[in-house]
């Protein structure tokens, strides 16, 4: 392989904002793919992919490069070296590049691979907490979570079929493949811009994780009922849920951020989901209205996000110990103020994109043995590991309201 200097000049500044300056990788690539209009779709996939790849093993090139953040130029360099050895790529003559000891570099990611912080490169307490709270697991997850993270689609049966769907996708040369166990979705056989094509700009499908489908599936929604989605964000299980009611009954899709509640919107319209209607959160009234109103609700928690570090690999570097604590507080208070909408009879999912325990199942355990809890029954729960399902990890618990 031979590298290209305006490709690589490219990575080095998307590595400088993204560990310098605080800045989200996914972010950074879509402005570094917009930097040449030259450059095709190999060149872009390059630049993507080799930022992805440090900012996931940040720590083992580091140290195996013995820089220290903040990361100069020169160390960004030294890090994009080790990077490019331990791939086998012949380093260019080029006076950024330093002479580079290869067999020291070798010997060294050999050294660092057996000790579990270094190989799986994560900060020391992410290491803990993952041995504390699964045990053995934590290994073949940890590991598991560190590979890139396939593309999934979800066919949108507002206005198609998976199968053609799959046609339609064949016919701009991208395939897909079934997945067993998961109705809605096609996985991406090489990675492709599914963006650009018709298929998409005609609305027939989503590009959603196959864990992150099963939340809809979870909830039992029912054609003409009254939903409440009370995170929705830029709502993928909101329009997951607008199709599972084929356009009948109401969604409310909830968020405290109305700039994704927009881009909810504009989904929507590609979609042709019609039965949503997006509500902005501005005081704890908005919730109070809806009390005994919604036959089901959706819990998508915020949370620390453990369960999606392969398609969000910066996430490790910017999750905090504080920020963890912060979270369970708001999961277990948005559980407590969120049920009280549920009507009698009615059904609630509270869901992460967790993998920890303290997030999951503790929280659930915790609200139904609290006043607001003791209405309800626990049903089910479901906990995804990446490492058994090769997906996301997430976790779903079904409650009923008696």
């Amino acid at each position: 392989m031979r590298l290209h200097r305006n490709l690589v000049f490219a990575v080095i500044d998307g590595l400088n904002e993204i560990f310098n300056e605080g800045a989200y990788a996914d972010k950074v690539v879509q402005k570094l793919l917009k930097r040449d209009k030259r450059w095709g779709s190999r060149d872009r996939s390059f630049v993507a992919e080799t930022v992805y790849e440090i900012v996931r093993w940040k720590r083992l090139y580091a140290e195996i490069a013995e820089v220290k953040e903040p990361f100069s130029r020169e160390n960004l360099w030294r890090i994009f070296a080790v990077w490019a050895t331990l791939r086998g790529i012949t380093l260019p003559d080029w006076k950024q590049i330093a002479p580079t000891p290869t067999r020291r570099i070798k010997g060294r990611f050999d050294e660092l691979s057996n000790i579990r912080k270094f190989r799986e490169s994560i900060p020391d307490w992410i290491d803990e907490l993952g041995e504390k709270e699964l045990g053995k697991k934590w290994d073949k997850e940890i590991h598991a979570l560190n590979q890139q993270a396939p593309v999934i689609l979800r066919a949108n049966s507002l206005k198609t079929t998976r199968d053609k769907l799959r046609g339609a996708l064949e016919d701009e040369n991208i395939d897909t493949e079934y997945i067993k166990g998961y109705p809605s979705a096609l996985r991406l056989i090489e990675r492709a811009n599914v963006f650009s094509t018709e298929a998409f700009k005609n609305g027939l499908f989503e590009v959603q994780d196959a864990s992150s489908q099963l939340v809809a599936d979870f909830l039992d929604v029912q054609s003409g009922q009254r939903v409440i989605d009370t995170c929705a964000g830029a709502g993928g299980k909101t329009l997951h849920l607008a199709a599972l009611m084929e356009n009948k009954g109401q969604i409310i899709a909830m968020d405290i951020y109305g700039n994704k509640l927009k881009e909810l919107k504009r989904r929507a319209r590609r979609a042709g989901a019609h039965n949503i209607e997006p509500r902005v959160i501005e005081s704890t009234k908005d919730i109070k209205k809806l009390h005994g109103k919604a036959d089901r609700v959706l819990i998508d928690a915020p949370c620390s996000g453990l369960g999606v570090l392969s398609r969000n690999p910066d996430a490790k570097w910017k999750l905090q110990p504080e920020f963890l604590n912060q979270i369970k507080e708001t999961q277990s208070q948005i559980l407590e103020n969120y049920s009280k909408m549920v009507k009698p009879g009615g059904k609630l999912v509270y869901a992460t994109c967790s993998i920890l325990p303290s997030e999951n199942q503790d929280q659930v355990n915790t609200f139904l043995t609290q006043e607001s809890g003791k209405e309800f029954t626990f049903v089910k729960d479901k906990k995804i590991l990446s490492s058994t399902s090769g997906y996301d990890g997430f976790y779903m618990a079904l409650l009923q309201r008696e």
